[in-house]
């Protein structure tokens, strides 16, 4: 089986939807599947890689709409690429990648794995959406990461005949604290002492909320916040941390490598996802903390990150904009160490019961073996 995944971006940029493709190029390459991967670059440069075994093609980025880069170089790529594929996956919302293989796509077959509506950029929105409406009808079967979201999106609605739910998978040994882990973390704790942890990880979008965090952090003195990620909203969240008079409660870490994130994740007392709209249809950090045994506190969205985060199971749920909510939460686990350890133990075993990467891979074979069946 030969199988191509089109996307805007590939590692090493970091992301929730860049990490489950490279999950499931290297996973399913180990099975025996002939995986490739076509991205764009990050600069006005077409490159071919080999990371972890799989052939990677980055085409030269000329500019970027709306957060969604346009590479020309991509066009004729797809149509090279897709000659003999079997399967091409596609990973939505990237625009031009969807337009490329409307245009020029021949494989034999056409899967997709819907991870959001665009929700904010509304021209953009109404110019993608007859193609969008286009793709999901001529798509054999679509992904969804969570059965919550195949009812909420307008667009799923219509094809939930051919919507098949396919958790995203962790890895869990990549999340087990060992001796140097635990020194590392030990370090982390240190910086801050007396204080409870809280952690947020992630690209630093719109969507994210971490300027209701910030809000929250005013009526949280005994907290510390620690934001890892970058992104376009950066220097407008620092600047408002400085206005409200929380930086020595909210420190910005800025982009770090796997192995501290990994401390930090064990370091923390708890994990915060406080996102603001349905851009955030599942949050896979929330899965990453809950893997390590951390209590999750996400907003209610109407999306997937209360069916991953339960509340009063697996962590605590808040309305979204409600920056008083999200600090009496925030106050409520910082308090109690016992409720913490058993919302993180749930956690845990929730995503060894239901979102191991093992359980992920499976299901995606499946996924694949059944779209090639289709008349």
């Amino acid at each position: 089986m030969r199988v191509l995944y089109l996307y805007k971006d590939y590692f090493p940029v970091l992301g929730g939807i860049e990490n489950h493709i490279k999950m499931l190029a290297e996973g399913l390459r180990a099975r025996g599947v002939e995986t490739q991967v076509l991205v764009t670059n990050t600069t006005n440069r077409t490159v071919a890689e080999c990371i972890d075994d799989v052939p990677v093609l980055k085409t030269a980025r000329q500019i970027n709409v709306s957060s969604a880069p346009v590479s020309l170089p991509f066009f004729p790529a797809v149509r090279r690429l897709e000659a003999g594929v079997d399967i091409a996956h596609l990973h939505m919302p990237y625009p031009p990648g969807e337009l490329a293989h409307l245009l020029l796509g021949r494989s034999k077959r056409l899967v997709a794995t819907y991870h959001s509506d665009i929700v904010r950029q509304r021209v953009l929105g109404a110019l993608y959406r007859p193609f969008l409406w286009q793709v999901l009808r001529r798509a054999d079967l679509i992904a969804v990461s969570n059965p919550v979201y195949i009812q909420d999106s307008p667009f799923l609605r219509r094809h939930a005949a051919r919507c098949r739910v396919i958790h995203f998978g962790v890895d869990l040994a990549r999340f087990t604290a060992t001796a140097a882990v635990k020194e590392q973390a030990a370090t982390w704790r240190a910086r801050y002492a007396g204080k409870a942890l809280l952690l947020f990880v992630g690209r630093l979008r719109h969507y994210k909320g971490i300027n209701v965090l910030i809000e929250a952090m005013r009526a949280a003195p005994d907290a510390h916040a620690l934001i890892v990620g970058v992104g376009p909203m950066e220097a407008a969240w620092r600047a408002q941390a400085q206005a409200v008079g929380v930086t020595d409660r909210v420190t910005f870490l800025g982009e770090l490598n796997d192995a501290d994130v990994l401390a930090l994740y064990h370091a923390a007392d708890l994990f915060v996802l406080p996102s603001t709209n349905r851009a955030e249809t599942l949050g896979i950090v929330q899965l990453e903390a809950m893997a390590c045994g951390l209590p999750v506190i996400c907003t209610e969205l109407g999306t997937g990150t209360s069916y991953v985060n339960q509340h009063g199971v697996t962590g605590l749920v808040v309305p979204p904009h409600d920056p008083a909510a999200l600090a009496a939460a925030i106050r409520q686990l910082a308090a109690h160490p016992d409720l913490r350890m058993q919302l993180g133990a749930a956690g845990r075993r929730r995503v060894e019961q239901e979102f191991a990467r093992t359980v992920m891979l499976d299901r995606v074979l499946d996924f694949y073996r059944e779209a090639l069946e289709r008349p």
